[in-house]
């Protein structure tokens, strides 16, 4: 059993904490700090949150409630952040945290790039604490988690009406369109870039490229494995870095949201994953070279795991979970290859 207990301790100190950073960036600090607790370095959280402290912003203040009947002209109006956290702490004292998640999964599915996919792993984050065991720390946390996914709410270019395609993730991945150089635009945000997708008619029959029947749980694997293929191959620098670990970790977060939700909305919420590990390949990327898993890794995942803790990057600490995650359930060296790559870039 993981011990729990420290991330409850860990979220009431945060909570005063609003979703971004100083720097402009999203606070990762809950998200961090679960990883470390799926890593079983629970031990570690407190020591590392302090490291992180001095970076977060006060949580902002609430400005009007948001009307059920006219929840969507909210969306994506990231200053109404306290608002949609308002929202979410009035539904999930209504009705069970499973019922409320089926509801805004599938609302909020289209605009899973919110936030350069934030929105969504921090929701995924503060399921698995929620499965773990119902504390109201962790639902506070999974509030937070759906108000930054609303307020930051991010549709991509997708031509729906297609039939769906019959291709693996590995197959279709070769038949994204990539944005050329000179039209790519990066202003400080993976969204910023993301944007620019509306001006690449191609990308929108992306989203129906891939067969999504099948086991949930086998399909998930195909494309988090795609994902860190992607990343082995196009995270040369700092910023391809952080831009492809969101692939994954988008992905991985995902399969945390399956066991708690109807099939229709995990089939559309692996959809849509697929759909946002694409946009950041066709806004970022340059190679597809998925054909073989690279060779193994010589360290062990403990060392993995020592790595991540001392390099301290909140990108380094999640990553490392997801790909140990990802392939303690279907092996591939590809994830254990691409957690060493992120840890040593991003210490460096």
């Amino acid at each position: 059993m993981l011990d729990y207990e420290i991330l409850d301790e860990a979220l009431i100190s945060m909570a005063p904490a609003g979703p971004d950073l100083r720097n402009g960036l999203t606070n990762h600090a809950p998200m961090a700090a679960e990883a470390l607790v799926a890593l079983r370095r629970g031990d570690t959280v407190m020591r590392w949150l302090e490291n992180y402290r001095k970076g977060l912003t006060p949580r902002p203040s609430a400005r009007e409630r948001i009307q059920l009947r006219n929840w969507r002209a909210a969306l994506a109006h990231s200053d109404r952040f306290t608002d949609w956290r308002e929202l979410f702490d009035r539904e999930l004292k209504e009705a069970p945290w499973q019922t409320v998640l089926e509801k805004w999964a599938a609302r909020l599915g289209p605009g899973m790039s919110a936030s350069a996919t934030h929105g969504v792993i921090r929701t995924g984050h503060a399921v698995r604490a929620l499965v773990n065991r119902e504390a109201p720390a962790r639902l506070q946390e999974l509030a937070d988690g759906l108000a930054l996914w609303a307020s930051t709410y991010q549709e991509l270019p997708s031509e729906v009406s297609r039939p769906l395609g019959a291709k693996s993730p590995m197959e279709a991945i070769c038949l994204i369109p990539i944005l050329p150089a000179e039209r790519r635009k990066f202003s400080g945000t993976i969204t910023s870039s993301l944007n620019q997708l509306d001006r690449l008619p191609e990308f929108a029959p992306v989203i129906g490229l891939i067969d999504i029947g099948g086991t949930p749980s086998v399909l998930m694997s195909k494309l988090t494995r795609t994902f860190a293929h992607i990343y082995l191959a196009n995270a040369h620098n700092l910023l391809n870095v952080i831009v492809f670990i969101h692939a994954v970790t988008c992905a991985a977060a995902v399969r945390k949201l399956l066991p708690s939700l109807s099939d229709a909305t995990s089939r559309a919420a692996m959809q849509y994953a697929w759909q946002t590990g694409c946009a950041l390949y066709a806004a970022f990327g340059a190679s597809a070279a998925v054909a073989e898993d690279p060779e193994p890794v010589l360290e062990s995942d403990e060392t993995l795991i020592d790595m991540a803790i001392a390099c301290g990057d909140e990108h380094a600490i999640k990553f490392t979970e997801a790909c140990l995650s990802e392939n303690a359930i279907t092996p591939s060296s590809a994830y254990l290859a691409a957690a060493r790559h992120a840890v040593q870039t991003l210490k460096a």
